[in-house]
């Protein structure tokens, strides 16, 4: 009996060892980053392409070359040229790219918003065809609204003050529903409600993260912002918008040349930015330079 007692003392001595390590793994998990994400409802050729927001196809569009003298005239930039036709080089869908952004965010523990602005779309394009549709329109809002089923604010209601950072997904909506730069290049005008969301969360200190041609968004509206949208030369085809590099340039801001896996840090300015589709490649690639973007910026925003 007494080698029983001994026994149960020394296996109570050791669980006590351990009592410590176990309390720590129940305790209650650290509140996440408030994150809002800022974007648009549609792919190719309409708005902003949801594989850029999540795991999907690319949502290229092959853009006709840039006039000489043009900012897109080393490689193309995204410019939509008035009568011009855009042929998609595979398809695309919103809602997967916007969850890719949400997956990352969410292993990071943050707690995510989505907002929109309330505004119609530039276009409606007939994928049939491969052209804009002249008899349909539609309000950004509303499909945005529809692809997070209901789960979505206008972007007149999103304030600094109520989220750690802003994250813009990108995709073609950004050049061409949250700003004209689709057809204006360097002299775009950007949405006045996306100009006051960046320059609050500027002036707040607080991290903003941008993929692929969202980029063009902070060079216009923050001066001299460090960006990146990938390699500055088009390398066979593999970077078909490198001429946008010059278009970031020519508005004062400086282009940083990342890979297509990588995110590139401001740490100024606190602007986290990666190429994503504006590089051919595989998926994989364009998902994990997502998920460094996301990793920086909730980084920035625990210090």
């Amino acid at each position: 009996m007494a080698a029983v007692r001994a026994l149960g003392a020394c296996r109570l001595r050791a669980a006590s060892a351990f009592a410590p390590r176990a309390a720590f793994h129940g305790s209650a998990p650290r509140p996440g980053a408030r994150v809002a994400l800022v974007g648009e409802p549609c792919g190719c050729q309409r708005s902003g392409p949801g594989h850029r927001r999540a795991a999907g196809s690319s949502p290229h569009l092959t853009p006709p070359p840039p006039p000489k003298g043009e900012p897109g005239a080393g490689g193309p930039s995204l410019r939509l040229e008035p009568g011009a036709s855009w042929a998609p080089q595979a398809s695309s869908g919103t809602a997967s790219w916007r969850r890719g952004v949400l997956v990352h965010l969410s292993r990071g523990g943050a707690e995510v918003q989505t907002f929109a602005p309330d505004i119609p779309q530039m276009h409606v394009v007939d994928h049939t065809k491969g052209q804009p549709s002249e008899s349909e329109s539609r309000n950004v809002l509303t499909e945005s609204a529809r692809i997070t089923r209901g789960k979505i604010t206008d972007l007149a209601r999103l304030s600094a003050a109520n989220h750690d950072a802003a994250i813009f997904p990108g995709g073609f909506g950004a050049a061409k529903n949250l700003s004209t730069f689709a057809v204006d290049g360097k002299d775009c005008r950007v949405h006045e409600d996306v100009e006051r969301v960046l320059k609050e969360f500027h002036k707040a200190g607080k991290p903003i993260g941008l993929c692929c041609i969202a980029s063009v968004l902070a060079a216009k509206v923050l001066h001299g912002v460090e960006v990146t949208v990938g390699h500055e030369q088009e390398e066979g085809g593999r970077w078909p918008y490198a001429g946008t590099a010059e278009a970031i340039k020519a508005l004062g801001a400086k282009h940083c040349v990342k890979e297509v896996t990588e995110a590139h840090v401001d740490k100024k300015n606190k602007v986290v930015t990666t190429p994503a589709f504006m590089c051919e490649t595989e998926l994989h690639h364009v998902h994990d330079g997502i998920g460094a973007m996301v990793k920086k910026v909730l980084e920035l925003c625990a210090k």
